[in-house]
């Protein structure tokens, strides 16, 4: 049966339908026997188009890492690449790591245990922090928002042990918990501690873990960029903590303490002293016990990477867990990121596709140049820093010209040396934390980029203002050389215009060209804008996808990328006369997703996308020339009414 005037067409987008039409359902008409067809690898919780080529990308570098482990193949000329093998060969020795159970954390795990009280704990703190253990607050050092040419330290609260704050008001949250609970204990006996005390680390980690739930942020508050920019006094910060001994803490970890901390988290430093006290220690010292063990128990032997499966399982859905050779890669893939993504960049991307996709991004600037001019709702003060804005952006494409200078830092130590999985992976660790807090006297590094080169995704980065498109994701179906170009709009010129649309979604819109946190709109522009944002929010929330209802304000800045970037790449398309129901088919068609039931439900509480087959949907809905395309009538499932779409960019 057709509904009239829904927000994402008529019908259940998450099941297929192979007699849908486009006019009922976009989303449904393209991809309903892919959906049939799709299965779920056994080891993942979903499949996409995403996901297929990360498959494609994950079968030709698994196979190169072990012929590179083998010496079947010579290591390439690319900085650091034997590390990353070298760490391969140590994670995929599950002879040694099954041989060694839990002894590589042993030690450890002992300094943790071996906390005696709260005196204890203030006195090692600092030390704790600098050997990458887990505390129940956060410092980090990143670029001042306000001035992004230098670096500020940013404090924060605490992880939870369920995805997010608004998990734990779920019915499930108990069955995840107790799944969590025995997975915990179970952890914690095979790494030689007694059941009961065992027993008792869980009950105090529980404890300590639903105070935190009802005070830190949530996923929707995090979605506020901006308003983790909460400047204070090093003085002041350090009067708000009266029980734990900060002063002390923060001269230990830095030589010249700042004179000033981000604060990331305002109600969690408001509430830091009802956490963080002597009267909590038990609590406290069970959460980073367990926290620990699940942290570092994937490292250890097959039977420790089982027993820490079943919660990851429950909260995902995903029926297996993934092989041992396939986790060796992950893991020196994961270390070893942008030269991993340097290595896929010069091995599989042509400079034939770099240049045409360097042709597209310039011509979608040009595109969104041209709307912003002949916008209808900016004043021309507005306009002009807009596009000063966009024509400031940095283009990152394919993979980097030069690898960050930590991956000289890190250093892998053989087997024959004494190095295990977890002492390497605890090491550089380490290394990592220390090369962030050093980055806190010096000058912000505008080349780094934020994706390496083998990730199917891209960004924009409203603190450099430049967006990046990873080598990875320049491949069907979003772009092909061989494909029209139309089909291309569709796919890469959307991902294109979407991350350009990102420096004027509600986040991005508050930076300036040079990354900066700062005004550059009349009053009266901003209070249209947040009108128009707030259509945005309304248009997705309550949306009913799968087992879950969508949440308008948690997902609205990607909402407002979705749709700047289709209504450019539609503009862009119609320039050059090509044909317009390719560019929406294909945009259906990237969106193409089969998920589990219990991977929806956790993605939702903590993603701010919207799930793709209803940004397919919707996004459409608001587009005139898809009404055309498509001669899609009142009648029709994708019809919403004109008063309901939403334009922005």
């Amino acid at each position: 049966m057709t509904h009239f005037n829904v927000r994402g067409g008529a019908g259940d987008i998450t099941k297929p339908d192979t007699n849908a039409r486009v006019q009922d359902n976009l989303y449904l008409a393209v991809n309903s026997k892919w959906l049939e067809n799709a299965k779920i690898p056994s080891d993942r919780s979903r499949t996409s188009s995403f996901d297929g080529i990360d498959l494609n990308i994950e079968k030709n570098l698994m196979q190169d890492f072990a012929d590179f482990a083998s010496g079947d193949k010579e290591l390439p000329k690319v900085p650091n690449f034997g590390k990353a093998v070298a760490l391969y060969r140590i994670a995929n020795n599950f002879e040694k790591r099954n041989a060694d159970g839990a002894q590589p954390i042993k030690a450890d795990l002992s300094v943790l245990t071996d906390l005696k009280n709260f005196a204890d704990f203030n006195l090692k703190a600092a030390d704790l922090f600098k050997n990458g253990f887990g505390l129940p607050f956060s410092f980090y050092v990143e670029a001042d928002m306000k001035n992004t040419k230098i670096h500020a330290l940013h404090f924060g609260g605490a992880g939870l042990i369920l995805p997010d704050t608004t998990t734990y008001d779920n019915p499930a949250a108990k069955d995840l918990l107790d799944v969590w609970s025995k997975q915990t204990i179970n952890l914690l006996t095979m790494a030689g501690i007694d059941e009961a005390q065992a027993n008792a680390y869980v009950a105090g980690a529980l404890k300590f873990d639903e105070k935190l739930s009802k005070i830190v942020k949530s996923t929707e508050e995090w979605a506020d960029y901006p308003a983790m920019y909460n400047p204070v006094s090093l003085a002041d910060f350090e009067a708000k903590i009266k029980n734990f001994k900060i002063d002390y803490f923060l001269g230990e970890i830095f030589d010249k303490k700042p004179d000033r901390v981000i604060v990331t988290e305002p109600r969690y430093l408001d509430h830091f002293d009802e956490l963080v006290n002597e009267d909590n220690f038990s609590e406290i010292k069970g959460w980073m016990i367990t926290g620990f063990i699940n942290s570092v128990a994937s490292y250890l032997s097959q039977d420790f990477r089982e027993a820490a499966f079943p919660f990851h399982k429950a909260l995902s859905g995903q029926p297996e867990l993934s092989s041992g050779t396939k986790q060796a890669y992950h893991l020196a893939n994961g270390l070893f990121s942008e030269v991993v993504g340097v290595y896929y960049g010069q091995t599989y991307f042509g400079a034939e596709a770099k240049a045409d996709v360097e042709d597209m991004i310039h011509k979608m600037i040009d595109v969104y140049e041209q709307r912003i001019s002949a916008n209808s709702w900016l004043s021309e003060e507005t306009k002009k820093k807009a596009i000063t804005k966009l024509r400031a952006l940095i283009l990152k494409i394919g993979y980097p010209e030069k690898i960050e200078r930590i991956y000289d830092l890190y250093e892998v130590t053989p087997e024959s040396e004494g190095g295990s999985l977890y002492a390497n992976e605890s090491q550089a660790g380490k290394v990592a934390l220390k090369y962030n807090l050093d980055k806190l006297y010096k000058d912000v590094d505008r080349s780094v980029w934020l994706m390496p080169g083998n990730l199917v995704n891209a960004c924009y980065d409203p603190q450099r203002n430049d967006i990046t498109f990873p080598a990875a994701i320049l491949q069907k179906p979003f772009y092909d050389l061989k494909q029209s170009r139309s089909l291309n709009y569709g796919g890469i010129g959307v991902v294109i215009a979407h991350e350009i649309s990102h420096a004027f979604d509600n986040n991005g819109a508050k930076f300036d060209e040079f990354g900066n946190l700062k005004n550059w709109w009349t009053d009266q522009d901003f209070a249209e804008f947040k009108k128009r944002t707030q259509a945005e929010i309304d248009l997705f929330n309550g949306i009913e996808y799968g087992p879950v209802t969508l949440n308008g304000k948690q997902i609205v800045s990607e909402n407002i990328a979705d749709q700047g970037g289709l209504t450019a790449a539609v503009e862009a398309n119609k320039g050059e006369g090509g044909d317009m129901k390719e560019v929406f088919e294909n945009f259906a068609r990237v969106w193409a997703t089969k998920q589990l039931p219990e991977s929806i439900k956790t993605q939702v509480s903590v993603d701010v996308h919207a799930p793709g087959p209803e940004r397919a949907n919707v996004q459409s809905q608001c587009q005139e020339e898809f009404y055309k395309a498509f001669d899609v009538k009142p009648e029709d499932g994708m019809w919403l009414d004109p008063e309901k779409r939403v334009v922005i960019w």
